[in-house]
């Protein structure tokens, strides 16, 4: 099982859940994260360090959003790997909650 990284982190792309992940599973894109599901160990440490709520469980994916699991799979083979935290964009707060992002998604 994995952890998948929802629509809510586009534009938002904070990485406090890359700080705590012992297995460095998580790929940066321009305006967001994804983890690698071959890589994630299950250990649920990043789902409750993410202040956007946008880490799932592969189980507990909202039916709305299952798209991603296949998302982050895809885009964590292309993007480079991230293992520090860093600065949440400026206007990550704006962005949080905000529906239908994905049309944001830069790759």
């Amino acid at each position: 099982m994995t952890f998948v990284v929802g629509e809510n982190c586009i534009k938002c792309k904070h990485t406090d859940c890359v700080e705590v992940c012992p297995v460095d599973c998580f790929y940066e894109g321009p305006n967001m994260l994804v983890i690698h599901p071959d890589e994630c160990i299950d250990c649920a440490l990043c789902e409750p360090e993410c202040p956007a709520d946008a880490i799932f469980s592969e189980d507990e994916i909202p039916e709305d959003q299952a798209e991603f699991l296949a998302l982050n799979a895809e885009l964590a083979e292309i993007w480079p790997n991230i293992s520090e935290k860093k600065d949440a964009p400026a206007d990550a707060e704006d962005w949080d909650g905000k529906p239908g992002k994905l049309d944001l998604l830069e790759r």
